[in-house]
């Protein structure tokens, strides 16, 4: 039986346009005593293929964290395999903010020793004395009393393009660094202060704040649900936003905007900006903040030493990361000297900029407005003449048609094709197994793919 994915992300996404359905990007997560993580992984990854559910799951003894990508049309059905099982009946299914149909393009279920890797022993306290949870207009309330001390329980990238006004954001990059460096800072606020905990989706409070009524404090209050059910709520309820910012989300989209301000600065640049980038280059892959006029300058790298790299052959590049440990800069999320802008720790809630086109936010209601059609990719790659070349694969391609353009570090670009050449030919229409070349604005690589817009 298949418990593991045959396609490939690009066959994914291809078949997910050719169908033409909304999809919901959505997580949850769930503390429970489960014998058998590997058979409850093969029922889990057994129900959720036949629903052609994707997304990021870890599975362990303690429970259940998920990050997923479900059809919208398959919602209740995906409910109905929760059900099933008793600690996850009526679970709360965060639904994203905003919704990409391509957030997640794989089904991964991972066995781990833990759901988030806290670094506690949790034989050593009980973890079901949990904090107080707070809806989000009784987490405002609290906010508002001087008695209050709050906490980000997020990493220093995640905190620094949104987070809660006041809040002390740890200059950490994992969640278990973050646990002894707060358990000290707050030592002589035990007893009178009330200690308040936000995450993403609510996870790491859930045992941080087990962990903190251990190490003594009488008063501890998590955000129930996290940002993603807060900001659900204070749309639905019309309550004021006390979140600033962006909301760091761990799929395709990196994410999802709160309020129109923007409290971050490019890393390159300065300029005020909150867009997350990996850098272009496979042998860093950064995750840094990067403004649209850089992206461009630096083709989507972090360092003039990695845009040289990006254009090498691909074989030179392949072949300067043997033998290299990159591991350390590929993790190190944002803090590479290359970056002259970066933050983070005691971050501001004073806004240096504001959106000015507000992202559109899709109804799942409505049908979706562009339609295409997958029909060749990228073969090879022009770094000064802007010349694209790409592989007919399915269907015709005719002067006077729009396509649209897709890549990792390309984004999304639509254009109107007005000439054509098919194995060095002009011609009025290219057929499947010609290759072909047009002039662009910009440059492609060899991981684009070529749309037809029908």
């Amino acid at each position: 039986m298949q418990l593991y994915n045959t396609l490939s992300a690009e066959e994914r996404a291809q078949l997910i346009d050719e169908a033409g359905k909304e999809r919901l990007t959505l997580s949850f997560y769930a503390y429970a005593k489960i014998e058998d993580p590997k058979k409850f992984r093969d029922e889990l990854f057994i129900a959720w293929n036949a629903l052609d559910a994707l997304g990021r799951i870890y599975v362990a003894n303690e429970g259940i964290n998920a990050q997923m990508s479900v059809p919208a049309d398959q919602f209740e059905a995906f409910r109905n395999t929760l059900e099933v099982y008793d600690f996850m009946r009526g679970i709360r299914l965060n639904v994203a903010v905003e919704q990409d149909n391509h957030s997640f393009l794989k089904l991964t279920i991972k066995v781990r020793h833990k759901i988030v890797a806290d670094g506690l022993n949790d034989k050593t306290f009980d973890v079901t004395n949990k904090g107080i949870h707070l809806k989000a207009q009784e987490f405002n309330n609290m906010l508002e009393d001087p008695n209050t001390i709050v906490v980000d329980f997020r990493n220093h990238y995640e905190s620094e393009v949104g987070h809660f006004e006041g809040a002390i954001t740890p200059d950490v990059e994992n969640f278990r660094e973050s646990l002894p460096i707060i358990n000290e800072q707050l030592q002589d606020f035990k007893e009178d202060k009330n200690l308040l905990m936000y995450c993403t989706g609510g996870i790491r409070c859930e045992k941080a704040s087990a962990y903190f009524k251990h190490q003594g404090f009488k008063n501890v209050y998590q955000l129930e649900g996290g940002i993603i059910e807060y900001t659900r709520q204070i749309k639905e309820e019309n309550i004021e936003s006390k979140f600033i910012g962006k909301n760091f989300v761990f799929d395709h989209r990196l994410g999802e905007r709160i309020t129109d301000d923007i409290i971050s600065q490019c890393h390159q640049c300065g300029k005020p900006c909150d867009n997350h980038t990996n850098c272009a280059n496979d042998a860093c892959h950064l995750l840094f903040i990067q403004c649209d006029e850089c992206k461009e300058a630096m083709e989507n790298t972090c360092s003039t030493e990695c845009l040289e790299t990006i254009h090498l052959p691909w074989e030179e590049q392949v072949a300067l990361r043997k033998g290299l440990q990159v591991g350390n800069k590929v993790f190190r999320k944002g803090k590479s000297d290359a970056l002259k802008f970066k933050n983070s720790g005691d971050m501001s809630t004073q806004p240096l900029g504001k959106v000015t086109i507000k992202p559109e936010t899709k109804d799942i209601r409505q049908k979706i407005k562009v339609k295409k059609t997958l029909i060749g990719k990228a073969e090879h790659y022009y770094s000064k003449s802007k010349i694209a070349q790409f592989l007919i694969e399915n269907k015709e391609l005719s002067i006077g048609d729009k396509v649209l353009i897709s890549g990792p570090t390309t984004g999304e670009q639509e254009v109107i094709i007005t000439q054509i050449y098919a194995n060095g030919v002009p011609c009025e229409t290219a057929k499947v197994g010609d290759q072909i070349t047009f002039e662009l604005p910009f440059r492609v690589r060899l991981s684009d793919k070529l749309y037809k817009i029908v």
